[in-house]
């Protein structure tokens, strides 16, 4: 049986993660409050930021950065985008 939450980035019940992706306060915040939607979407966002940034996650400042991009992402904040790029409008777009 699927798990629903409340998604607080989709404002709508929806099914939720299996396993929360962070550990700690952040992680379980993530779980019970965001689909498994909005996080596939959220990993899409990160993919990009990653390789037009040219980011390394054996970087403090990066991985620091991209958890407030995750952050503002997942709050409907503005976020940083990739250059150029145009999400399609099913996505969710940048406020």
């Amino acid at each position: 049986m699927t798990r629903s939450v409340f998604c607080k980035k989709l404002q709508q019940q929806l099914p939720g993660l299996v396993v929360a992706p962070y550990p700690g306060e952040k992680g379980k915040f993530i779980f019970e409050n965001i689909s498994a939607q909005a996080w596939q979407l959220w990993q899409k966002q990160q993919v990009m930021l990653i390789n037009e940034k040219h980011l390394s996650m054996a970087s403090a400042d990066d991985r620091r950065y991209l958890t407030e991009q995750m952050d503002r992402f997942l709050a409907n904040e503005t976020f940083d985008t990739a250059s150029g790029y145009v999400p399609p409008e099913s996505d969710t777009q940048p406020r």
